[in-house]
Formats: C-alpha cells, structure tokens, sequence
C-alpha cells in the first residue's frame, strides 16, 4: 500500500490503520491532491498546503470525530475536508450546490464548528470543552488549530485569559507560517519570531496564562508530530503545541509568493505559474479606485490616513503603505481595534480612512456606534465586498451593513453606482464632514474605463435622476443600478419606467422621492443588501411618515443565508438579477 493510498481514505479511520512509516506517502499525495483540483476549479491554496502533515497527524491521533477538531481560519481546511469522507465531491468546492469553502457543521460530523471568520475556535473549543465536562465526558479530546495572524486578535486573546483559569482539557495547535492572508503583524508576531529564533526573554507568554507549552516544532515533520501528539492526548489542562509551517509548502512558486497564491485562481499545476485571465481594457476593481484614490487625496491632504485589519493587498490600501508607511496601518485581525483607533486619531484632528470589509465591520458594531457615531467622529469608513461576494459564501457576503447601519444616529451611509462617484464621496468626505460616513462598494470590476477624472464634490444627502419616466420609477441604490440602467435600455416600453440612482442610503433626498411619489404610480426599489430593514425599508418609512399611497415593491436579498457560487447564479436565488426585474416590471405594466 506504499502507492495509491489516498484513494483508499474515506474517513480517518482508514488513516488509522496506517503504519506510521507510510503517512509521508499520503501527505505527498493529499498535496498532489489539493493542487490539481484547485489549479483548474479555484479556491484557497497555501493555507491548506501548509497544513498537511499537521491534517493528516491530528486525525490519525485522535479519535475524530468524537474528539472535537476545530480550524481557524476555515481556508486551511481543505486536506481535512478531503480526509473525512469529501474526497470524491472535493471539485465542487466553492461551486454552486457544492462543498462549502470553509467548515460547515451541516455539511460533516467531521466539522465541529464553521469558522468562516478568524480567531473563535478558541473560545469556542473552551465552550465545548465545558459542556463535555459538564456532561461527564472526561475522555473526549478538544482540539484548535490557529494560526499566528488570527491568535493576535483580541477574541482569542480573551478565549485564551479565560481558557488557562478554567483548566480546560483542550489543545490549542499554534500554526505559526508568520503570514494570514498578508504577512502578520505586531507585537506578538516578534515574539514569536524571537521564540523561533530562540532569543525571546523571560517566561513564555502562553506558560504565563498557565497552558503546557511545547514547542516550537516542525510542522512538515508528520513522525515527530504524531509522537508528540500521542503524548500531549495524556495531558491535563490547557496545552499548546506551537508548530512551524511554510504556507504554500509543496507548490515551489506558492512558497515564494504566500500573498498571491494565498488564493491564486487558476494555475498551472505543474509549474505553478498563474494563468493569464482574458482581459481586454477592462474597468478597474472598486478595491484599486479606492487604493489610488487614497494616495491622490493623501498627497494633497496631509491629515489623511489609512487603517486596515489584515487585508492591505485585498482592499489596495498596500498603494499607500507602500508609498506612505508612516500614515497607513495594517493592524492585525483586530476590526475592533482599528475602529476605535480610527476613532483616537479622528478625535485628534486626523482624518482616517478605515478600510473594512463589509462582512467584517460586523464585528465592530458596538466600536462603531459607542466609540464613532455617538461621539459624532468623522471617521470615513470605505466597506470593501458589499453585497454578494459569490464563492466564499455566506461567511463573506457582505449583506447586512444597510440595516445594521441605518439605525445609528450621525451616521451617513452612501452607496457608488460607479467608480467616479467613489472617488467623488471620498474626495467630498475628506473636505471636512461634520460626521461619520460609511462608503459601501462591491467585490469585482466597475464600469467606467476612464475612470481617473478630476474631483468633484457630492451633496449630502443628494439622489440623481438618470432616466425620467411615466409610470414605474425604479429606486437603484449603488453599483446594482448599473444592471438596471442595461435592462431599462432593452425595454420595449422604456419611456414607462424612470430610474433614479439615489446614492445615499441615509439621509435620504426626500425633495426628490417627494416628487417622485407624485409623478408615478408604482416604484420599485433594488438594492444588493438584505431587504429587511435596508434602503427600500428607509423608503417606505418615509413613504409612510407623509402618508403616501402608491405601491412600493423592495427587491432585495430574501431573509435567509445565502451559500456559495457565482455572484451572478447567487444574484438569480436572491432575486435580484435582471430577469427577475424584468418580470415585475411587465407584472405592473400589464395590470395597468
């Protein structure tokens, strides 16, 4: 069985039975594995290749999926998925009615806890470890495995404080590649570098919080690894093994270039080189008019400065941490922290853009409203991936921040339709608001191909009319609106339907949707965010408070999770693509 031995791998089980002799042979193929099938169907390469020998270890050691085995972040989790019985549906990864990208608990028993966002499988080991306790399960083994970007925040930090004065039976496995998705950051990444290098001082920081430390060990080295698992399943108490992984390991170029083949896209799985996507004088991403954009306004505004919570290259604000260091900070995972810090420096005169994916800023609701909104700070958020993300699923869309927002006072909330009117409401934000504002923006491409144009400033508070009609009016807010400005065009009764590209979602123009409930009999509003409690809700409120009577239809994402696939297939099961507008603007026409 020295050949050929992943194919035999439906779940742990089978690893079990395995001399220990021959579980290098199956790291190389589980290696071999992972890179053919996300060289042709994309994904997430180099955290999961870092990870193989330690994947392989803990299931051949502990008795999973009885033992509790947790993954932080989700994205090195592709060798287990593959190892506990998803071998043969692996190439649906990310797809459409496919595997989940990230662990999913209704997916596998294997999988104990999703963990799409970073730094909670300690906490969340810890809780499970208690209720093991408390159920008189006394041999059952906890198991996190974290890396060293995602255990500098401060949710594992309070996972960990808690975690060594309770004397927990749990594992916390310290996969330390110094990289997450950018390389890590602060303080506790130089410890660990000293740790590494055998030059850090005093007592070790996690024996000081009271848990067994060993380490650090080679974490390619799949006997050593068993071994000191084997003996680490015999202690008591909070325990953490740190381990020393290359992210990308097995993949030449992944290894040289963490960052890139971090989630490369399509490659060549032989040599490694990325492949060239087609591509001819395309619009920018939203995520680069925003890091360019920076840097103009930050050469002419000497107050400006950029903040981030580990994704510098993901949002583009790398163009001004390379240009300007001194005035752009990558933070860590730690969205809390860079709100409030945000927040210091705006006290202080400054004027900080605080760059946040949407899905991320969730974390910081009680930051943003204690800290920002109630003390009316204008720090200018810039909310990277709003909407439907596509293949990273319902972890990541960023679908919630219009409501959530709404309701916190001070706070003005805009949505581009295009990449000019990025550049303006940023260019408008930093001549001195008055309050917070939060700028929402999509994954993905714009629409304007000669986008750099000279600034200009946007009225608060101010819609705009884009094509007048006589009976529906449509109600865009943000880069949406481009795909309903494509379907008005194709219309054969175009000149029935206007469309109005409203822009803020708070304070709305109410001069103009005034106007517009005297002019039409029917409006329909579209946004690419929930529709409970979002822009078409703040139309209707209005609608209300001054007694209007015209119908108004919200198309919006629907009330429930929504999983992985293409942003166009995901936009179709929400209900808020071009065919699905189609529909309900004939319904009405054809009533009347």
């Amino acid at each position: 069985m020295s050949k050929g031995i992943l194919q035999h791998i439906n779940t742990p089980t089978d690893i079990r039975t395995l001399p220990v002799a021959e579980l290098s042979q199956l790291a190389k193929e589980l290696r071999e594995f992972i890179i053919d099938i996300v060289a042709n169907k994309e994904g997430h390469l180099g955290a999961s290749l870092g990870v193989v020998e330690l994947t392989i270890a803990l299931h051949y050691v502990f008795n999973t999926p009885y033992d509790n085995l947790i993954w932080d972040v989700g994205h090195q989790a592709y060798g287990h998925k593959i190892l506990t019985g998803r071998r043969e549906i692996f190439h649906t990864n990310r797809q459409l009615d496919g595997i989940s990208g990230f662990p999913k608990r209704e997916e596998s028993k294997y999988d104990a806890f999703g963990t799409g966002h970073s730094s909670t499988s300690i906490s969340a080991i810890l809780g499970m470890s208690m209720a093991s306790r408390l159920k008189g399960e006394t041999k059952k083994q906890h198991i996190a495995v974290i890396g060293d970007a995602s255990i500098a925040s401060g949710m594992a930090f309070e996972g960990l404080n808690h975690a060594g004065d309770t004397d927990p039976n749990i594992l916390i496995v310290l996969n330390d590649n110094a990289i997450g998705i950018d390389p890590s950051v602060g303080a506790l990444k130089k410890y660990l570098t000293n740790v590494k290098k055998g030059t850090a001082k005093d007592e070790n920081i996690f024996e000081c919080l009271n848990f067994d430390y060993t380490g650090p060990l080679d974490g390619h080295d799949l006997p050593l690894l068993v071994k000191e698992l084997e003996r680490l399943k015999s202690v008591a108490g909070p325990k953490l093994l740190h381990i020393i992984t290359t992210k990308g390991k097995g993949l030449k170029k992944a290894e040289e270039n963490q960052v890139v083949y971090h989630a490369p896209g399509k490659f060549d799985k032989i040599t490694g080189d990325i492949l060239p996507k087609i591509s001819e004088n395309e619009p920018p991403k939203y995520q680069d008019v925003f890091g360019h954009t920076l840097v103009e306004l930050a050469k002419l505004n000497p107050r400006i400065v950029g903040i981030t919570p580990a994704m510098p290259t993901g949002s583009s604000l790398k163009y001004m941490m390379d240009l300007m260091p001194e005035r752009a900070f990558d933070v860590g995972i730690a969205e809390q922290h860079a709100v409030t810090m945000a927040a210091g420096m705006a006290a202080e005169g400054m004027v900080p853009f605080c760059n946040i994916y949407v899905t991320f800023l969730q974390r910081a609701y009680d930051q943003l409203i204690h800290d920002v909104a109630l003390q009316n700070l204008p720090v200018i958020f810039c909310l990277d991936r709003a909407g439907l993300v596509g293949q990273d699923g319902a972890t990541h869309h960023g679908l919630y921040d219009m409501a959530q927002l709404r309701c916190i006072p001070n706070l003005i909330i805009f949505a581009p339709m295009n990449e000019i009117e990025l550049r303006n409401i940023m260019y408008t934000a930093q001549l001195g608001l008055k309050h917070p504002i939060a700028i929402r923006y999509p994954r993905g491409r714009g629409v304007i191909l000669d986008w750099k144009q000279k600034f200009a400033e946007i009225p608060i508070g101010s819609a705009e009319e884009l094509k007048k009609g006589t009976k529906i009016a449509i109600l865009s807010i943000g880069h949406i609106g481009n795909m309903v400005l494509e379907l008005l065009s194709e219309l054969n009764n175009e000149n029935e339907v206007g469309l109005y590209n409203m822009r803020f979602v708070k304070p709305l123009d109410k001069e103009m949707l005034q106007n517009i409930f005297q002019e039409y009999s029917h409006v329909i509003t579209i946004e690419d965010g929930c529709s409970t409690g979002g822009f078409g809700s703040a139309v209707l409120e209005f609608a209300n408070e001054i007694n209007c009577k015209i119908p108004i239809q919200i198309i919006g994402v629907p009330e429930v999770f929504i999983e992985h696939g293409t942003v166009e297939e995901l936009q179709r099961i929400a209900g808020i693509d071009k065919t699905t507008l189609w529909n309900h603007i004939n319904n009405i026409l054809n009533k009347d």
